[in-house]
């Protein structure tokens, strides 16, 4: 029997262990794979005490912290999660749980294009957040798909690092505020490509060049970019708890000041939750919350004591 176990294994999943870990909780760590979003980033330049620091090297710190405090971090998919009286079970593939609270720190996952050779390339010139790799490619080419605020907004981010941007939409108007829209379309450096899709990545160890398609004109083209930024949204994959806590209408995890959700037990931390901004020390502050709720829950709980 766990005190806590914690699903994910991101910023706010291991902030969230290091806290339980210090109010001697006994703690475990399901995840299905170690870093979360942060090993899609190449260099972090936002994180306190670093100037900057590889995305590997930060996991890898927090990791071994994690470890250091007798914490396991098992890599497994949790399937199903069943309430039982006072406590929770939890399966995965080969095994079987039980704790007495969870933290869900699943994070979200990003939206691809679904084009071959994507995923090979994420973080060699593909990535999903302008705020971490963009210095990356000062001076260089690169282009910023999607036409939303995410989009528009990393796109006059890059404006002010890369010699030129291209942003490239699908549809042949923007779903962004309007200021934001009439602000990017000042930028001299950013090229606007609407109705637009790209078909081919190119680059065998790195991006190189993508080719694009006009869908009114039916004309291929292709541009030699060094750097390409998916925005088109990030998808939260909460079905597994979909029966056992509320969700917003976008499924993420909705949490109280406390990061507790709906179900007395069951805490949320990270970019899984319905707060805003969804950023690598934000995220490290929720896993710590959730963690000291979690403990505060077993303290007060007199079905623990």
């Amino acid at each position: 029997m766990f005190d806590t176990i914690i699903i994910g294994a991101g910023p706010a999943g291991l902030t969230a262990a290091i806290y339980a870990a210090r109010r001697q909780l006994k703690t475990l760590i399901i995840a299905k794979q170690v870093g979360g979003q942060v090993i899609w980033a190449s260099t972090i330049e936002n994180f306190p005490g670093f100037a900057a620091i590889k995305s590997f090297d930060l996991v890898n710190k927090m990791q071994n912290q994690v470890k250091n405090l007798g914490i396991d971090i098992k890599v497994a998919q949790v399937k199903k999660i069943t309430k039982n009286k006072n406590y929770f079970i939890l399966l995965t593939e080969k095994e079987q749980f039980q704790t007495k609270t969870i933290i869900i720190a699943m994070g979200l996952e990003p939206r691809y294009l679904n084009l071959p050779n994507e995923k090979e390339l994420i973080g060699k010139g593909i990535g999903f957040c302008a705020n971490c790799d963009g210095p990356l490619y000062k001076d260089k080419l690169v282009a910023v798909i999607g036409g939303g605020n995410a989009a528009l907004d990393a796109a006059e981010l890059m404006s002010k690092i890369a010699r030129k941007v291209y942003l490239i939409h699908k549809l042949d108007y923007f779903e962004a505020f309007e200021i934001l829209v009439e602000k990017v379309r000042g930028i001299k450096n950013i090229q606007i490509l609407l109705d637009t899709e790209v078909r081919e990545t190119v680059g065998a160890n790195k991006l190189e060049s993508i080719r694009i398609l006009n869908n009114k004109t039916g004309e291929t083209s292709q541009l030699d970019i060094s750097g390409m930024f998916i925005e088109i949204g990030r998808e939260a994959q909460t079905d597994l708890v979909a029966n056992l806590v509320k969700r917003d209408e976008k499924n993420q995890i909705i949490v109280d000041q406390g990061n507790q959700t709906s179900l007395a037990g069951v805490f949320a931390a990270g970019d899984v939750t319905q707060l805003e901004f969804k950023q690598i020390i934000i995220g490290c502050g929720q896993g710590a919350i959730a963690a000291l709720s979690a403990y505060k829950y077993l303290q007060t709980n007199k079905n623990f004591n």
